[in-house]
């Protein structure tokens, strides 16, 4: 059964097209379900809503990061490694690694992605949900850390996402008519960076308030 995430692609059609050259999975190499691992992460195979699945898988990422920083800055502040003063660097650190985790799955993303559209014989499969993941993470980029743990940034990022990834406002769907897995990942990344905007902006007005 064809999978087709939960995108205005099916008020729209697609910018470009992919032509119909499937890999049978007999003649599959260990890369392609390397490739297929990456670029489903587990619930690209979902019968219903694969996007948002995507989505959620990135916002388990995020919440294990949060857990996981967590736990490391207690441990440095029982260990009198870190003060009150060092507030500022463990901004820096949490931004750094969610950074880094970003930019290692949008180019894992774009790898996979690219190589899952020979595979399964489309542009941007439904299966392939790696880049909302990657635009979910996006997303929270700008959570300060003292938010990172509340529940509420995190629900207002990932209903936020949803709504720009599926809308698709100008130009996120222009930037699929880029080539392979770039087209597939830079859509999403740039509904990241629109929802990572409107998520700053009401944590703003919440600070002010």
């Amino acid at each position: 059964m064809s999978r087709v995430k939960e995108t205005s692609d099916s008020l729209s059609h697609p910018v470009v097209e992919t032509p119909h050259i499937r890999i049978a999975p007999e003649k599959r190499a260990t890369l392609d379900y390397v490739a297929l691992a990456v670029a489903t992460c587990g619930v690209g195979f979902m019968p219903v809503a694969p996007g948002t699945w995507g989505s959620a898988v990135g916002v388990g990422v995020f919440a294990a990061l949060v857990w996981g920083f967590g736990l490391a800055l207690s441990s440095a502040a029982t260990n009198g490694v870190l003060s009150n003063a060092s507030e500022s660097a463990a901004q820096a650190a949490f931004t750094s690694l969610l950074l880094i985790i970003i930019f290692a799955t949008s180019l894992a993303g774009t790898w996979a992605a690219t190589r899952c559209e020979k595979l399964l014989a489309r542009k941007d499969p439904g299966a392939v949900v790696v880049d909302e993941v990657a635009g979910q993470l996006i997303t929270f980029l700008f959570v300060p850390w003292s938010m990172a743990g509340r529940l509420w940034p995190v629900v207002v990022g990932f209903l936020a996402f949803r709504v720009f990834d599926i809308w698709k406002p100008y130009p996120i769907r222009r930037l699929e008519s880029l080539e392979s897995g770039l087209g597939v990942m830079a859509d999403d990344v740039l509904a990241g960076a629109y929802a990572a905007t409107l998520l700053s902006l009401l944590i703003s007005i919440y600070l002010i308030l």
